[in-house]
């Protein structure tokens, strides 16, 4: 659950409060949904009046959540943004021992991957537990071993775990993944100062197919074993909330690459990424114009006719 206050300044002077539901993941699952994707959730809730209206949300998003599990003893995950008026908001967490903390690797089963072609992590659920990190490394290996392909986003969240720890774990995850989705903090965090090339070479050499490396406003680059793809941003006159963005990219990049797992082994790979940055840039950007994980993304078809430069007819 994310909670944010209805005016601007210090949260502890907030009277009011708006709820919704948020998460890397649920972002980026709505994101395809929004696409005309079809997606499952997988993750753990508090048996609370939180966890229900997770549940619903989702739900009426069009996510499959019949996997998902119920705790009785441990709390739905809560976490509060505060916007001050100027830079990036204030994240503040409150998942230690919550629901989705308690994941371990014995709460992986194979029904996760029935029927599907992708799995999609990050680096915030290895964060939450001490057995959420081997969870999430047993569901990449077993995706892989169903045939899925992989995708990860390291999605760093500093104030989850110590920088070592962190490090350690997101680099053990690389070689798990066919696609890895780094940001260039991110990048320099894991490998240290380098160019954007650099760290695309580098990455590669870890395992994953296809890396795709965010550049916030300056758009993104994607690499293959046999190309280098600059593709520039999608310009918008103004930020109003820069958290969510890099789902939405992981959401327009995922719309177009997830299909065949031969797609990603063959000379098609290079068009099929050049079409999802493409893509990716233009939701990511969107995803900056209002306040909320999620709830502003617009539908496939609004996208196509954005990124065409059509006007949509609204009365």
């Amino acid at each position: 659950m994310l909670f944010q206050p209805m005016t601007e300044g210090p949260i502890a002077y907030a009277p009011l409060y708006g709820q919704s539901v948020a998460g890397s993941e649920t972002n980026v699952a709505i994101g395809l949904t929004r696409l005309g994707k079809q997606a499952r959730w997988i993750g753990r809730l508090g048996e609370d009046p939180f966890g229900d209206l997770v549940l619903r949300t989702l739900a009426g998003e069009g996510l499959d959540v019949g996997l998902a599990v119920r705790d009785s003893s441990a709390p739905t995950g809560l976490f509060f943004k505060e916007f001050k008026g100027y830079g990036d908001p204030n994240v503040y967490f409150y998942r230690a021992r919550s629901a989705a903390s308690r994941l371990t690797a014995a709460d992986v089963r194979e029904e996760w991957f029935a029927g599907a072609k992708h799995l999609h992590v990050t680096g915030i659920t290895p964060a939450l537990g001490d057995g959420t990190a081997d969870a999430i490394r047993i569901a990449m290996n077993m995706a892989r071993e169903q045939g899925l392909t992989v995708s990860f986003d390291p999605n760093l969240r500093r104030k989850l775990w110590d920088e070592k720890t962190a490090r350690d774990t997101l680099l053990s995850l690389v070689p798990l993944c066919d696609l890895f989705l780094p940001g260039a903090e991110e990048a320099e965090f894991l490998l240290g100062e380098m160019s954007p090339d650099a760290y695309g070479h580098d990455f590669l050499q870890m395992g994953p197919s296809v890396v795709a490396l965010k550049l916030g406003e300056d758009g993104s680059v994607g690499f293959t074993g046999d190309a280098i793809l600059r593709v520039p941003g999608y310009r918008v006159e103004r930020v109003v909330d820069t958290v969510g963005a890099g789902d939405a990219f992981a959401a327009g990049l995922l719309s177009v690459m997830v299909g065949p797992t031969e797609d990603w082994r063959t000379e098609r790979l290079p068009e099929l990424l050049l079409r999802g940055l493409e893509r990716a840039n233009v939701y990511g950007a969107l995803a900056t114009q209002f306040k909320g994980d999620w709830s502003g993304l617009p539908s496939l078809s609004e996208l196509e006719a954005l990124m065409q430069g059509k006007r949509q007819t609204t009365r």
